[in-house]
């Protein structure tokens, strides 16, 4: 496409404005360019991105879909320009890492804030998603490093175990589950369940699991934390299944039994992977290092 920027741009301030001439002025263009590339770039798509009326223009369906498409192809340019511009600072590099809910909140936390200490030239983002689009993610180039249950499918990625992940079910002490030491997920899907806020990566997997069984789980209620999971499940509001690393961090404070959970897809470690970790940044490569220190 031969578009550039100013014309995403052009086309964004004339929907803003709901006229050409409107669009031009915030573009500081004369309503004869921006008219031109507008035409440029209907012309280059095969398709109209305007309505135009005597009072003004309206965005055509195909015009709504490039709204979103523009908005975010200038976010991206904002963001690898802030990016770059770090480079000039003193910025040796910058990791896209992405990863599931347990490396998110009980792996990552107590490593990344010593790792930045000890390289104030590294910047690091850190975006939490499950682990399967994790895994595309990787492989189409959207990310440097990803943190993955390894029950998911790597599709060819490099990977290195980093730690043991194993999920866990929590019990209020009146439950008659607390007669047992371990339980598998079949025999405890029907039951009422606390669990995490919709969306995030754990809660999709276990969804995703209870979907295979041909049924779901029976919210009572949903919270954003693992702390705040176990302290409704203490007061007898359910069962929850959590990583263990969490309710291990938390079980001091609430009334409550750990059981056991049986499936081998919940006896699951944490792996770090990438596209080729042999074609790395440095940078990148002793990042993973630090991960295992």
């Amino acid at each position: 496409m031969r578009f550039d920027i100013t014309d995403l741009r052009l086309f964004l301030n004339i929907y803003k404005a709901g006229s050409i001439t409107g669009g031009a002025n915030l573009s500081h263009l004369s309503l004869q360019s921006a008219s031109e590339r507008i035409r440029g770039m209907e012309s280059e798509l095969g398709v109209l991105l305007f309505t135009r009326t005597k009072v003004g223009v309206t965005l055509t369906n195909a015009g709504l879909s490039l709204v979103n498409h523009a908005n975010t192809v200038l976010q991206q340019i904002e963001h690898m320009r802030s990016e770059l511009q770090q480079y000039s600072k003193g910025l040796r590099g910058h990791i896209h890492l992405l990863a599931n809910s347990s490396g998110q909140t009980e792996f990552l936390p107590h490593k990344i804030g010593r790792y930045l200490h000890q390289q104030p030239n590294i910047s690091l983002s850190v975006t939490e998603m499950p682990s399967t689009k994790i895994v595309s993610n990787i492989n189409n180039q959207m990310a440097d490093l990803g943190i993955v249950a390894d029950s998911t499918a790597l599709n060819g990625l490099d990977h290195r175990t980093l730690c043991d992940d194993p999920l866990i079910v929590f019990v209020p002490l009146a439950s008659p589950w607390t007669k047992w030491d371990s339980v598998s997920f079949s025999d405890i899907v029907n039951s009422e369940f606390v669990g995490l806020t919709e969306g995030i990566a754990l809660q999709d997997h276990l969804d995703e699991h209870a979907k295979s069984l041909g049924t779901r789980l029976n919210y009572r209620v949903r919270m954003a934390t693992v702390d705040g999971i176990m302290q409704v499940v203490s007061q007898g509001g359910g069962l929850a299944i959590i990583p263990q690393q969490s309710a291990l961090r938390f079980i001091g404070n609430y009334q409550g039994k750990l059981i056991s959970l049986s499936d081998t897809w919940a006896k699951r470690k944490l792996v770090i992977c990438a596209r080729n970790f042999d074609q790395l940044p440095n940078y990148v490569t002793e990042f993973i290092d630090f991960l295992f220190e």
